[in-house]
């Protein structure tokens, strides 16, 4: 999966509880598979996320929203890097951040903590 996005630019919410996440107010492409994008990303909120960028860097926390430029924020992040690039069996260093922007630009990997059925869902985001 290289990133999800978002086709009809909402920014997904990441409160349970807020009462315009029901709402059917969201505009749809065309097509109406905007909205069917939207579903799928609100079933990831709160998953556990792996996210790699360019630089080497991994960060793990829980999926929290993404935007339509396919930035990612992830909330409870952890960036994990290797304490020397050239051995990469040397030993990871571990920082704990909290809430991240990661741009899509940077993106150069993206795991979801989900069944293998939902990832194959996941891949019909890419077209």
């Amino acid at each position: 999966m290289e990133g999800p996005s978002d086709s009809d630019g909402q920014v997904i919410p990441s409160t349970a509880g807020d009462p315009h996440l029901n709402s059917s107010a969201a505009p749809t492409d065309a097509a109406g598979s905007g909205s069917q994008h939207v579903a799928t990303l609100r079933k990831l909120l709160f998953r556990r996320m792996l996210v790699g960028v360019n630089d080497g860097r991994y960060f793990l926390g829980l999926f929290h929203c993404v935007d339509k430029q396919g930035n990612i924020i992830l909330q409870d992040a952890v960036e994990y890097r290797s304490a020397r690039r050239s051995f990469p069996s040397a030993p990871k260093e571990e920082r704990c951040l909290g809430l991240i922007l990661i741009p899509a630009s940077c993106r150069s990997s993206c795991h979801v903590d989900c069944f293998i059925e939902e990832q194959m869902a996941l891949l019909s985001l890419c077209k």
